[in-house]
């Protein structure tokens, strides 16, 4: 291997960011190119963002799903759809804490946290609707 420059503390929080919330997006079989662009979208404005204050390096991936759930808003719908709640209007699952590291998805109708952002598989897996 050639002289490679150490990845930074910033990027490697950026880069793990990134491939929570795409496994979160491929989880909801949601992960089509276009949407996979606005990950790399957040991905841009939050490494300024983080540039600015690496003390919030530990909130990237929380910012980064927020960012993607509110771009899907505005082009496809809600995502993540709770999958706790099976009856009622289906409606997302929110990240908490919005500013802060170890960020999950809860539902707030049910009072529950789901899957810490990069789990949404876990959560979902096995689960069907009748």
């Amino acid at each position: 291997m050639g002289s490679m420059d150490p990845i930074s503390p910033l990027e490697q929080a950026l880069h793990a960011a990134r491939a929570l919330v795409l496994a979160d997006l491929v989880a909801g079989d949601v992960a089509e190119a276009d949407v996979v662009s606005l990950v790399e979208e957040s991905v841009v404005e939050r490494r300024w963002w983080v540039e600015q204050w690496p003390e919030g390096a530990s909130c990237i991936a929380g910012l980064i799903a927020q960012d993607v759930q509110d771009a899907l808003l505005d082009r496809y719908g809600r995502w993540p759809l709770c999958p706790v709640c099976g009856s009622g209007d289906p409606h997302a699952l929110d990240v908490e804490p919005e500013l802060g590291p170890d960020p999950h998805w809860v539902c707030h109708k049910a009072g529950v946290k789901v899957a810490a952002v990069g789990s949404l598989s876990s959560a979902t897996g096995g689960m069907t609707s009748s």
